[in-house]
């Protein structure tokens, strides 16, 4: 027997079938939580979110219309979950000087680390990702849908209602955004 389609899974969401809905979420759950944790760098977040994507997925179910490809519809209630999480966070950008149960928080000194392979590793991984998290939204997206999820120019366009020739200048200017924060790791 073959595999449901999700448009055909969708229908039968709209009905009511948590069966159909369950299996939705097993296919696309990996997806939505990783290209929320590249969005936002939190893998703990991630989760959260991506429970709301499905709770959407489950209420928008009845008006679900398969006229684009169901992951296209997907990851655009994802982008709009992420740029709200997005604006959110940016009204509260305070890092509480204390953990939830009273203890100081550490702020390492990154200056005075001894240098070392695994030390560099994790300064380039934290400076990718900061440079990733500081790029616009727009940006971001278009970066991890075609980086991480290899989505097809066109697919990410209709993420993002926009055009291919938009999303490419997206892409083009994301790149030279990072290779530029992240030059004086390129030189090395």
């Amino acid at each position: 027997m073959m595999p449901a389609e999700d448009a055909e899974l969708m229908q039968r969401t709209a009905t009511g079938d948590e069966r159909a809905f369950e299996e939705l979420i097993e296919r696309h759950q990996s997806r939505v939580i990783g290209t929320i944790a590249k969005m936002l760098g939190d893998t703990s977040t991630a989760e959260d979110l991506a429970q709301q994507v499905f709770i959407r997925v489950w209420q928008s179910a009845p008006r679900y219309v398969a006229s684009a490809k169901f992951t296209t519809w997907l990851l655009t209630i994802t982008r709009n979950l992420v740029f709200n999480e997005t604006r959110r966070r940016s009204r509260a950008r305070l890092v509480p000087m204390e953990h939830e149960d009273g203890s100081p928080r550490e702020f390492p000194d990154v200056g005075l680390l001894e240098p070392g392979r695994e030390l560099q590793e994790k300064e380039l991984q934290a400076a990718i990702s900061a440079a990733i998290a500081s790029l616009p939204e727009q940006q971001r997206l278009a970066l991890v849908l075609r980086r991480y999820e290899d989505l097809s120019y066109e697919e990410i366009a209709a993420v993002l209602e926009t055009t291919v020739p938009s999303v490419k200048s997206l892409l083009f200017r994301a790149r030279d955004e990072l290779r530029s924060k992240l030059e004086k790791f390129l030189a090395t």
